[in-house]
C-alpha cells in the first residue's frame, strides 16, 4: 500500500513539473495533415496561369510554331491585337456621332475592344509568369519598352473615344477613397471593363479553341524555357 501511494505521488509530481509538458500526439497528428493539404491557388494565381497556357498555346498556333523562348514584344502586340476580339468595351471611331461621349444615348456600329485596363493586367500577370517559368528578366519581352508604348497609345485613344479622362497616379500613398478613384480612372468605369479583366483568360482559350487547326489541342498545364 505504501509502495503503491509512493508510486502514485511520484508519477504525479513528474507530470506535473514546470517546464515539462507530454507529448501531444493527436496534435502532431492534426498539423501533419494540415500540412499535407494542398493550397488553394489564388484568383489572381489562377488567373495568371490561364493567361500564361492561353499566351503559349496562341504561339504554337502560329505558322509555323514560335517557341516560348525565341518569342519577342512583336508576338505579344500581335497577342493583344488578336485579343481585342474577344473585348466588351465599346471605343468609338473619330467618325463616329458619339466619339468623346462616356454614355452615348444610343448604339453604334463601332467596334468591342478590350479595354486599356484589361491589357495593362494581362502584361503584368504575363511579365511574372515569364519569369517564373525560367525566362530571364533581361530577355522579358512583356516587360519590353515598346509594349508599354503600345499601352500607353491604346490608353490615350480609348480615353479620348470614350470620353473617359485617366487620372495619373500620385507618387504618395494614397487613402482608401483616393485609391479607389484611382484605380476606377486607370481601369475605365463600364462594367465591360470588369468582365473583360475576370474573363481574360477564358475568353482567350475559347478563341483559340476555334482558331485551332487539326493539330494537337490539348492544353498545357505549365510552359518550362529549353
Amino acid at each position: 500500500m505504501d509502495h503503491q501511494n509512493h508510486h502514485s505521488s511520484s508519477s504525479t509530481s513528474r507530470s506535473s513539473l514546470p517546464g515539462l509538458a507530454l507529448p501531444d500526439h493527436h496534435h502532431h497528428h492534426h498539423q501533419a495533415l494540415q500540412n499535407n493539404q494542398p493550397t488553394t491557388p489564388s484568383r489572381y494565381e489562377s488567373q495568371k496561369r490561364r493567361d500564361w497556357n492561353t499566351f503559349g498555346q496562341y504561339l504554337r498556333n502560329q505558322r509555323p510554331p514560335v517557341a516560348l523562348a525565341h518569342c519577342n514584344f512583336n508576338h505579344v502586340m500581335d497577342f493583344l491585337r488578336y485579343l481585342d476580339q474577344f473585348g466588351k468595351t465599346k471605343v468609338h471611331m473619330q467618325g463616329c456621332m458619339f466619339y468623346g461621349q462616356p454614355e452615348p444615348p444610343a448604339p453604334c456600329p463601332c467596334p468591342l475592344r478590350q479595354a486599356w485596363g484589361s491589357l495593362d493586367s494581362l502584361i503584368g500577370r504575363l511579365r511574372a509568369a515569364y519569369e517564373e517559368n525560367g525566362g530571364s528578366p533581361d530577355t522579358n519581352p512583356f516587360a519590353s519598352s515598346s509594349i508599354k508604348v503600345y499601352l500607353r497609345e491604346v490608353k490615350e485613344c480609348q480615353a479620348k473615344a470614350r470620353g473617359i479622362p485617366y487620372k495619373k497616379k500620385k507618387r504618395t500613398v494614397a487613402g482608401p477613397a483616393t485609391a479607389g478613384v484611382v484605380m476606377a480612372g486607370a481601369g475605365g468605369t463600364s462594367e465591360a471593363t470588369a468582365v473583360a479583366v475576370a474573363g481574360m483568360g477564358t475568353m482567350g482559350m475559347m478563341g483559340l479553341r476555334d482558331h485551332q487547326s487539326s493539330s494537337s489541342s490539348s492544353s498545357a498545364s505549365s510552359s518550362r524555357f529549353s
